[in-house]
């Protein structure tokens, strides 16, 4: 799936996956009308909500005296959301938004709660901003809405321009999603997690200016963000360029392009071969490639937990139980929460990691 325009692509998936996503660019270029015309092509109610003209009430609720409790009224907007089941909730204008709204914005973009209502999981969260220096009064985004958007930069594309104004433009397009494509997350995470044993300090570096600040940058969430959308980037086969501008928008460029990098270099056993053939597993010698090698077998099981993958899982792990100890636990903690129900005969490389099940309280009985 490729658009030739990574920042259209990009918004597409990260809409398909549900992960709230704000648009960078300069005024004027096009931002509002993509992302209308792409609610409209999927046939999504869109409500529009400009930050800059709204108070906190708008967003937190607006507290009524009901009997003895005091609750927060949601907005139009939100019940009009909320009685469709699905949507596209956009706020317009989002670096123009003072303080106390964006405060007011954290638990929407976040937990789609607006006052006492809780939006569907259906609906989509998309912003747009322009940088604060080309904004009418513009603020630096808070570090903690930063934190929960993953960012893109809307570049304009002369060609583009050129062959709307004659042709009309084209919406971006939100790709159909595999079913099952969340069973990736589970690898997608594991090769975080293996990346973050190599390079703990990025797993949570807040940048110290305010500029730098409400943009992306890494923490334990937007990890978690960077994962999912690269699954979904996976699922749907986005270009790399476009997997590429997911991952730094969530946690940044410096801890992205780094992220990017390792990946590149892993060249990782295939984990459905390795369960096809478990006695064929050499363990790879150099640290992060052995817990990256391992996390994705257990993901790869944990996906599709069949007796025969659960078993063949745990006969990995038993190759690798001697040379890396500790990495084999960390993975044979995920095989433990995903065994098959029924299954009554338990895999004698189970007996290795004994202590450590225990210890986690997931002893099998």
């Amino acid at each position: 799936m490729s658009t030739g325009n990574p920042a259209v692509e990009a918004l597409g998936v990260a809409v398909a996956a549900r992960v709230p996503v704000l648009l960078w660019g300069a005024p004027g270029t096009g931002k509002t009308s993509a992302i209308r015309a792409m609610a409209a092509v999927m046939g999504l109610p869109c409500e529009t909500v400009i930050a800059s003209i709204r108070e906190p009430s708008d967003f937190a609720g607006l507290p009524i005296v009901v009997g003895d409790e005091v609750r927060f009224a949601p907005p139009a907007w939100a019940r009009r959301l909320a009685e469709a089941g699905h949507g596209l909730l956009f706020l317009d204008e989002l670096s123009t938004a003072p303080p106390a709204v964006q405060a007011a914005l954290l638990r929407v973009v976040l937990e789609r709660a607006v006052g006492d209502l809780t939006l569907p999981a259906a609906v989509a969260v998309v912003a747009a901003a322009n940088p604060p220096e080309q904004a009418a009064d513009g603020w630096d985004l808070s570090a903690p809405l930063a934190n929960r958007l993953c960012h893109l930069a809307w570049q304009t594309d002369p060609r583009a321009v050129a062959d709307g104004l004659a042709g009309g433009w084209s919406a971006p397009v939100v790709p159909a999603l595999p079913d099952g494509w969340q069973a990736e997350e589970l690898l997608a995470r594991g090769l975080v997690a293996a990346f973050l044993h190599v390079r703990p300090g990025l797993a949570c570096a807040p940048p110290s200016d305010a500029a730098a600040a409400g943009r992306g940058w890494p923490s334990p969430r937007t990890w978690e963000m960077a994962a999912r959308l690269m699954a979904a980037a996976g699922a749907c086969g986005a270009s790399h360029e476009a997997r590429s501008a997911l991952i730094r928008g969530a946690v940044g460029d410096g801890a992205g392009v780094e992220f990017l990098a390792w990946l590149t270099e892993m060249d990782l056993p295939d984990p459905e071969q390795v369960l096809a053939d478990p006695a064929s597993f050499r363990l790879p010698d150099r640290g992060d490639r052995a817990y990256a090698a391992l996390a994705a077998v257990a993901a790869a099981v944990a996906a599709d937990p069949t007796p025969e993958r659960w078993t063949a899982g745990w006969r990995v792990l038993g190759l690798a139980a001697d040379a890396a100890p500790d990495v084999a636990a960390v993975a044979a903690r995920v095989l433990a929460r995903c065994r098959p129900a029924g299954l009554k005969d338990m895999p004698p490389e189970i007996h290795l990691f004994i202590p450590v099940l225990r210890d986690a309280g997931l002893l099998p009985t």
